[in-house]
């Protein structure tokens, strides 16, 4: 390895940041991996994951919409507490408001079955949906978003104090929603995406109709063929 210039990559440390064994309420999995979303603000995933500084442990609270994968909420500490992922809650909320029907999914960690955050939730009428116990596939969305994030910001880099990487995250989760295109969006960014809705709701509400009309036949359909890109 040495002679060809290799080196090997150390397994990275593995930290749990779901502690669900407490005696506080669950709910049940109303979300039942169903994830697509009709609008935005229908469905938030949330959750924890973590970075390592010199100083220590960095907890990062995510809340994700499902609709355009956007990252509506985060919030950054040295502490795994119910206050970490209430402040990532308080911040989506204050970007975007509580739709109707707006159901809130996340694991059950004690974080996400605190007294508190639950009042947050009912008081703003949105409906709790958490995974069943130790499945991860659950959140699927989510836990891909955290280890795109790993992979593309964290991994590789070294963060000599807390401080220091909460500015670098920051940027890219401003990055992540306005810059990075997803497969998943057919290659837009979440702001994209969610500026493309917008616009076919205010033409929808203006009855501006769409293309092909739909009552078109399938032959007048067939003269147009779909561009390829």
């Amino acid at each position: 390895m040495r002679r060809e210039g290799l080196c090997a990559r150390r397994a990275r440390r593995f930290v749990r940041t779901t502690d669900s064994r407490h005696a506080l309420a669950l709910a049940p999995n109303v979300l039942e991996q169903r994830f697509e979303a009709p609008a935005p603000d229908r469905v938030w995933l949330a959750d924890i994951t973590y970075v390592p500084t010199e100083e220590g442990w960095l907890y990062v609270a995510i809340v994700m919409d499902l609709f355009s994968r956007k990252f509506v909420g985060w919030a950054m500490s040295a502490q795994i507490d119910g206050a970490l992922t209430l402040s990532a809650l308080r911040l989506a909320l204050g970007a975007r408001g509580a739709g109707s029907d707006l159901l809130h999914h996340s694991d059950r960690g004690v974080q996400y079955c605190a007294s508190a955050y639950r009042q947050v939730l009912a008081d703003q009428g949105i409906v709790v949906s958490m995974s069943r116990r130790a499945n991860c596939y659950d959140n699927a969305p989510m836990e891909s978003a955290n280890g795109t994030l790993k992979v593309e910001r964290v991994h590789d880099e070294h963060y000599a104090t807390r401080q220091q990487a909460i500015d670098d995250l920051t940027a890219y989760f401003g990055y992540y929603n306005t810059e990075r295109r997803h497969s998943a969006l057919g290659y837009l960014t979440p702001a994209q995406f969610e500026q493309c809705w917008q616009q076919k709701q205010k033409a929808a509400s203006r009855g501006v109709p769409s293309y092909p009309p739909s009552g078109a036949s399938r032959s007048s359909q067939a003269t147009h063929a779909p561009a390829r890109g």
